[in-house]
Order: structure tokens, then sequence, then C-alpha cells
């Protein structure tokens, strides 16, 4: 079956012409001459669309309207908006809306081709969708381990009252899920919910974008804008890493918390808003207090009710059954349900990865080994990424022989072929091809000596130098593999080349 573009435009030539356009890359298309019937359409759940061509200047009801209605209405389709006025404000809004991609009138058959495409793959593997908010109470949070059942029944205890939340927690623990379902579960679940990261808004915009503006008000200011705290207005109001905000801000936000008030940028009288706030950050508030970069009256106005959500790696328990589920709902969307379980030594091996990134690094990679499936069964050989990190863990286990049997599986997949490659690199290694200074030790493997032959403990720049050469050696050149190894960037690495006059090609010799 063909997949179905609505195309909404109120010129007949325009509509005509990308009808022809979408037609030509084997689209089936509908036509609307306005947003009012496109969006009725949209919202009948008998007959599906899969794209939305939306033009943002239409009489009556506007694109930008419409995608407004569109999210309210928790409808997940893909748009494309165009429009004939390219400026960046109109497209920053567009995007704000919730726009998938923004092409300017006329468009060519080939740049509409290529943006249908990209928001089918979005639809169908990029983009899966998230439970509605009515939806997202604590019920739904996936969660087995004591941290995380303490971490729901203080967040349920919060959704009691307006009590100012702040979640703390490394980036991709889930702040913004609790948020949601402390929301979900208040008096105001029915009430907007804004979110703001506070860390992606250029310095000089967050006064607007967070207390609004009037028309005026600035250069480029050519009509008024609510803010953040007037759209959450009787529900909830959500700052992502507050502690990003710039000190200048924090004494106005200190105000609104107090008070109740706002004062927009060019107004002449404050405004009183209702609003629930719930803040996060992954950085030490208390610290940046002491360092002078967060207001301390406004940590204790903020930070009334406290919620650590812990790292992944902290709550092992919970790491199956997001696998499980994270398994189910890119299965249910991508796999056409055909995935039927995960291998034992694939769940062990996702158990032992520690997860620097947190839920976020484990949803992707779920996503990404969705994708790549061919069967019924997730396999080892699907998280190749995970895999290389994992031996060193294995060695922590402290009785082999009282091994689970998922963990003699995980070392017979995974362990050996990376001890078989380690072992290939040191027969191919040859000592005596190394620089001064280093010493094989142990069955051939060679060391850096940190000391010099009178005694003496040897410059850091020294040492650094030669492990650089030893380590250009031993990978044989493969800047990435000698970069991780090292533990740095790849810019790092070129910049000490450069540094050491070192010859990438050739570590042995003095660069040209």
């Amino acid at each position: 079956m063909s997949n179905r573009v609505l195309i909404v435009d109120d010129d007949p030539v325009q509509r005509r012409l990308l009808k022809a356009a979408a037609e030509r890359s084997g689209y089936e298309t509908e036509l609307f001459q306005d947003g009012r019937t496109a969006l009725a359409r949209l919202t009948d759940p008998a007959k599906t669309v899969d794209v939305v061509v939306l033009d943002l200047m239409m009489p009556d009801m506007g694109g930008l309207e419409v995608l407004e209605h569109m999210r309210t209405a928790g409808i997940s389709v893909p748009v494309i908006v165009q429009t004939g006025q390219g400026g960046i404000e109109t497209v920053v809004k567009a995007m704000r809306a919730g726009a998938f991609d923004f092409v300017v009138k006329p468009v060519s058959p080939e740049r509409l081709g290529l943006s249908l495409s990209n928001a089918l793959k979005t639809s169908r593997i990029g983009a899966v969708p998230k439970p509605s908010r009515k939806d997202a109470g604590f019920q739904n949070i996936v969660a087995a381990s004591p941290a995380m059942e303490r971490v729901i029944s203080l967040g349920r205890r919060a959704a009691a009252s307006v009590i100012p939340v702040v979640l703390e927690g490394e980036s991709g623990v889930g702040k913004e899920m609790i948020a949601h379902a402390i929301q979900a579960e208040s008096n105001r679940r029915n009430k907007p919910f804004v979110t703001v990261n506070c860390g992606a808004i250029p310095e000089n915009l967050v006064e607007s974008i967070l207390f609004g503006h009037e028309k005026g008000a600035f250069t480029g200011a050519t009509e008024s804008h609510a803010g953040k705290f007037a759209e959450a207005d009787g529900g909830t109001l959500f700052l992502d890493e507050i502690g990003e905000l710039p000190p200048e801000i924090q004494v106005k936000l200190l105000r609104a918390v107090q008070l109740g008030e706002i004062e927009t940028v060019g107004a002449r009288l404050s405004k009183k808003v209702d609003i629930r706030l719930i803040s996060a950050t992954n950085k030490d508030l208390i610290a940046e207090v002491k360092a002078g970069r967060f207001r301390e009256d406004l940590y204790y106005r903020l930070n009334v009710f406290p919620i650590h959500v812990p790292a992944l790696r902290k709550r092992k328990e919970d790491i199956p059954q997001l696998v499980r589920h994270f398994a189910k709902r890119f299965s249910d969307v991508i796999g056409g349900n055909r995935l039927r379980s995960v291998a034992p030594d694939a769940m062990a091996l996702l158990t032992a990865h520690d997860w620097p990134g947190n839920i976020r690094e484990l949803e992707n990679a779920m996503h990404r080994a969705i994708v790549l499936c061919d069967g019924e069964t997730l396999t080892v050989d699907l998280f190749p990424q995970i895999a290389a990190q994992v031996p060193g863990y294995s060695l922590s286990v402290p009785d082999s022989a009282a091994e689970p049997r998922a963990w003699a599986e995980l070392r017979s997949a995974v362990a050996a072929p990376l001890e078989q490659a380690r072992a290939v690199d040191l027969a191919t290694f040859d000592p005596a091809a190394s620089p001064e200074h280093i010493t094989p030790i142990g069955a051939g493997v060679p060391a850096v000596n940190a000391v010099t032959p009178e005694g003496e403990v040897r410059p850091i720049a020294e040492v650094e130098e030669e492990l650089i050469r030893f380590a250009l050696s031993f990978y044989r050149g493969q800047m990435s593999e000698v970069a991780r190894r090292l533990g740095i960037g790849r810019s790092t690495l070129y910049r000490k080349l450069k540094d050491y006059a070192i010859n990438p090609d050739d570590p042995d010799r003095e660069a040209a």
C-alpha cells in the first residue's frame, strides 16, 4: 500500500504542484484548502495518514495553529511546513511547534521527495511514539530497584501538593519523565505542561523566552510573545538544567517564585501567574552556590523537595526490565511484533554495562538493535559497541566457577573474540622496534619506564610523548583506536602529535 500524504494549502496552483510532485515519488495524496478541514481529517482514527505537507500562511486557521492543535491532540504524524516567507523567525516558530522539516515555496520535486522520504523514515524508525501525558503517571515508569521505588514514592508525595521540586541526577536518567509523572498524578493533570531546557537557550534570549516580551521591546521584536511562564499558567513549568541560567535571570526567577508574578520585557506592569515549578539539574547546586554561579536565596526557594534520580549503573535491577520494555516498544513499531525474546548472553551483556549515558543510551542501543535484528531474538552480536567495553567489567566477577550460565555464554560470545584480537596485537608487536626507554615486561608486553637511569622520576611530558609514540606503534597508526585507548579525543591527539612533533605514519621519526 502506498504511503498517504495530506497536502494542505489554500492556493489551488500550489496544491496541484505538490500533488504532482508527491505522486511522482509514489505517494497517495489527499488535498485540503484550509487547516480546519485538514485537522478534522487527521483526527479521524479510521483513516491513517503518514505525512502532512502544511502551508503556514492560510486564512481562518494557519499552519502554526494546526500544529498546535495536533500537539494538543497527541497526533504524532510528521509535518513538513512550507511558506513563501523564509525568515529565521518563521523557521524557529514552526520547529518549536513540532514541524519535522521546513521548505520554502516554490519547492522543487526533488527537495519535496527527499523531505517526504526522511519524514517517513523518522515516523517508522526514529520517532517511536511516546506515551501521552494522560498515561504518563508513575505506574508507567519501568523500575524494579529499591532506589527507583523510593523515587516513585517521593514523586507521588510531591504530586499531592504544589511544593517546588528539584530533580537531581545525571543526564539521561529520566528526570523529565519523573516530572511528567508528578504532573499526571496531580490536580493539574489536565493543565499545560511546559518544558524549558535552560542550557539550550542563547543567553540573550533567555529572559524573552521565559517571561515574554511586548512588540517593539527590542530590535527584531515584531510581535508580542507570551513567554513560557505565561504558557504554563495554571499548570506546570519544568525548567531543565536550571544550573545553566545566567545570574541576571536568576534574580527575575527568584521574584517569580516568591511573588507569583513575572515582568514581561517591555511591559510597564507585572503579571500574575499560577504555576507549579519543577526544576532539574545534573550539577551539584550546592557546589554551584559556593562557587558563586548560583544564587543561594534562589537555591533555597527551589530546593524545597529534592528528589535524587540515581544513575542506571547504581540500579542494575532496572536494566532487564528496561530492556524488555524497549524491545517491545520498538518491535511493535519497527519489527511488526516479530521479536519474541532477548538472548541470555545479550541480557547479561546489557546488564554488565555501566551505561554512562544512562537510560537514553540504553534506549538508543535497543533501538539500533531492533532495526538490525532479522530474527525473533535479540542476540549479543547486535550490540558491538557495548560488547567492546564489557570484558573489563566481567573480570571483576569474583568466582568464575560460580558464574551463572549467562555469564559463561557471555565470556565465549564476547570476551573470547576480543582476547583473540588482543593476542594478535601482541604477536605482531616487535619490541625491538620500540622507542628508547620502552622495555618489555612479562610475556613480551612492553611498558614505559617512569624512572631515569639516574633514578629520578621522568618529566610527565616526556612520559606522555613516549606513551603516544608507543600507542601509535602498537595500534599501527589507527588514530581512532589510539585516541580511544589513551582516553582522549581525536582532536586532542592530533594537537599532541603537533606539540611533540610526532610523525603518525612513523612515530619513531620526527614530523617534517
